[in-house]
């Protein structure tokens, strides 16, 4: 399929890098801190208590859902409240959250089809995650960074890819947004007036009968070489 493509919008976790190792680890750092800082927090919450008392506060605040780093210090906050800790430890546990959260392990692809990607257009980081791009080191290869929490909103509601395309200075059909989750990125996408890539690892069924991606691929180099063929332009 020809169109032109004169932007991407992209999603990082599960698109660039695999989300669950980071989170098995960010378990683990957050519990060898609180060991170390603060015992008796660690005692009450060792890592699947922390983890349980993590998924309930984000069931309890549904209104938090586009900012995962205050969910991230609510956690952190009852869990040191409820052990008797300091509340002066919160801002240093969630510092080591945080550094554990941006160790991230690239898709053996995706940087090099990143790099390649970026040298034809300009690309925008759209994400409801947290990562930070310049803490990873890639934040070159990116025009910005949208993430749900300065937005105010998350994925796939239609007015994160609306400011994306509005940064970008580019007209919303010549935008290609690139994600690996149906619904928040591609179909979301593909609603608020964008293109969609499905970036596909998996091998995940297609399930919105109303629409169709617009590209799938199974790696990002798929589309890195979609984009060098001159496939998105028209011209060509």
């Amino acid at each position: 399929m020809n169109f032109p493509v004169l932007a991407i919008t992209l999603d990082l976790d599960d698109t660039l890098w695999p989300f669950a190792p980071i989170g098995a680890r960010i378990d683990q750092v957050l519990h060898d801190w609180m060991l170390e800082h603060s015992p008796a927090t660690a005692s009450m919450y060792p890592v699947q208590a922390m983890r349980e008392l993590r998924e309930r506060s984000f069931r309890d605040n549904p209104q938090l859902h586009y900012d995962l780093s205050a969910l991230r210090r609510l956690t952190l906050a009852e869990a040191l409240e409820k052990s008797g800790a300091s509340m002066e430890l919160l801002d240093p546990a969630y510092e080591a959250f945080y550094a554990a959260r941006n160790q991230v392990e690239f898709y053996p692809d995706a940087l090099a089809a990143l790099r390649r990607i970026a040298a034809r257009v300009p690309v925008a980081a759209v994400s409801n995650g947290n990562a930070d791009l310049q803490r990873i080191g890639i934040g070159d290869l990116f025009a910005f960074q949208l993430g749900s929490r300065e937005h105010g909103a998350a994925k796939p509601d239609p007015s994160i890819f609306h400011a994306a395309c509005e940064r970008l200075g580019v007209e919303h059909a010549q935008v290609l947004h690139v994600g690996d989750h149906a619904e928040m990125d591609v179909a979301g996408a593909m609603r608020a007036g964008l293109r969609g890539c499905w970036i596909n690892r998996e091998e995940h069924t297609w399930t919105h009968s109303e629409l169709q991606p617009d590209l799938q691929f199974d790696t990002l180099t798929g589309l890195a070489d979609w984009l060098d063929a001159g496939a998105s332009n028209p011209q060509r």
